[in-house]
């Protein structure tokens, strides 16, 4: 009898508890939206086409050469040092010019001599030619014989070449003279163009050959830099248009870039178009090689 109650007592239970589940429903939460569970980070697709693009690049200028030597030598000065501004034509180091400078004295005075030669011989055709029109009214008046008349004139005609002869000697020695002249101007080292010396690669007394960089000469402006867009912005992008362009190590300061060349080509390994644009304005504390950010609008 008690261990029927005591199972009466546990269906009871039992049906109470399904009851109590039965009755209500459990909350569920909706399913999330397609468009919540996108990441932060990526921009919808009709914001990319009206963003713009940022391309970052270094600024550079179209005059930067490494100045080398033109032939051998030994440095013998150096007139200029990294960081100094030169014009064109500023004389940067000597290389020694002893040997070249007593060669370049010698063809001189070889020139000297051959003109001086020339004089002599040009002097003497005079004479000869003198010879010649007076043994031609000596055969006129039948006082000597034509042979005497022909040896006159043969010998006239025969100092003539040797005019010639001296004149291309003295073409020669001019030659000559005027490529030891290049030889020693190939011992001043000298800049370009106007700019800065960026580096210089060599010190007083250190042999130098032919095609050893010296100087490392860059120009200060104007600032460029070339950069490369996706081909469908051929059409967009046009000579002329001016772009924003800032600097990471200059987050103040804001500036303006003008679009000089747009290759009429697309590059067909990269898809890929090559831009050119030049600062416009103030360059404030920008410096050829510093590296700057440019902002492209984006296409409609």
């Amino acid at each position: 009898m008690k261990c029927f109650r005591i199972q009466t007592m546990v269906l009871a239970a039992a049906a109470a508890a399904m009851a109590s589940c039965g009755g209500t429903k459990p909350e569920t939460s909706p399913a999330p939206r397609a468009d919540s569970q996108a990441s932060p980070n990526v921009t919808p697709a009709s914001a990319v086409s009206d963003s713009s693009l940022s391309i970052t690049g270094p600024l550079i200028v179209e005059h930067q050469v490494d100045v080398t030597a033109q032939r051998d030598g030994i440095v013998l000065s150096i007139s200029a040092d990294s960081g100094a501004r030169v014009a064109a034509g500023t004389i940067l180091a000597r290389l020694d010019d002893r040997q070249l400078t007593a060669n370049l004295e010698a063809a001189r005075a070889k020139t000297r001599g051959i003109a001086a030669d020339l004089k002599n011989w040009e002097a003497e055709s005079e004479v000869l030619k003198a010879d010649y029109v007076r043994a031609q009214r000596l055969w006129n008046e039948k006082l000597i014989a034509e042979e005497q008349l022909q040896h006159a004139k043969y010998k006239a005609e025969s100092d003539q070449w040797d005019i010639v002869r001296v004149k291309e000697q003295l073409n020669t020695a001019k030659e000559e003279e005027h490529s030891l002249e290049l030889e020693l101007e190939k011992t001043r080292i000298m800049a370009p163009f106007s700019g800065l010396v960026a580096r210089r690669y060599v010190r007083e007394g250190q042999s130098v050959a032919k095609g050893d960089r010296l100087f490392w000469v860059t120009a200060e402006g104007p600032l460029r830099i070339r950069f490369t867009l996706p081909e469908k912005y051929l059409r967009r992008l046009k000579k002329g248009e001016v772009l924003a362009l800032n600097s990471p190590d200059l987050p103040a300061e804001k500036y303006l870039a003008k679009v000089v060349e747009v290759s009429p080509v697309v590059d067909p390994s990269s898809g890929t178009i090559e831009v050119l644009a030049e600062l416009v304005g103030a360059r404030g504390d920008l410096r050829p090689g510093m590296t700057v950010v440019v902002h492209v609008a984006g296409l409609p």
